[in-house]
């Protein structure tokens, strides 16, 4: 019996442990993957990858060349950092042509009645969940963003 307490102490405290591991994603790496995307994005439009991608939360890298479709994340909110170039962001207002999917997730061809903004490298934007939001890309410019994805708990 003490075996058997033991054992499911320690299997209930396995996920506990793990999410005490610090990760670094070193400069270099990140700067390395950047521009891979880039090249990538320069020939399709756009190229992503995922840093790590954890219970509460994941980290990508997102690299655009065209401007994107619209969309709305029920269940995250989106936090960018601009990491080279410039976007026009659009948030705010409602999908045009809007097509949702069973985890809450929603695209859209534009965004009507939103609010723009111009943002750039070494800004920080926080958009909640439930959020209409669109980057616009000026044509032969590159933008690129580090983006935390805070799932709802």
């Amino acid at each position: 019996m003490k075996l058997i307490s033991i054992l499911a102490i320690a299997v209930f405290a396995l996920p506990c442990c793990a999410q005490n591991k610090a990760e670094v994603f070193s400069n270099q790496n990140v700067s390395s993957q950047l521009a891979t995307l880039t090249q990538t994005a320069k020939a399709s439009g756009s190229g992503g990858a995922t840093l790590g991608d954890y219970k509460s939360h994941s980290i990508r890298l997102s690299v655009r060349a065209k401007s994107g479709g619209a969309e709305l994340h029920a269940h995250f909110d989106d936090i960018f950092v601009v990491t080279d170039g410039k976007a026009t962001l659009i948030t705010g207002g409602t999908l045009i042509d809007e097509k949702s999917n069973k985890d809450g997730e929603s695209t859209g061809s534009s965004i009507q009645g939103g609010s723009t903004q111009t943002i750039a490298k070494g800004d920080v934007v926080h958009i909640p969940a439930g959020t209409p939001h669109q980057i616009m890309i000026e044509p032969g410019t590159v933008y690129s963003s580090i983006v935390v994805k805070v799932r709802e708990p």
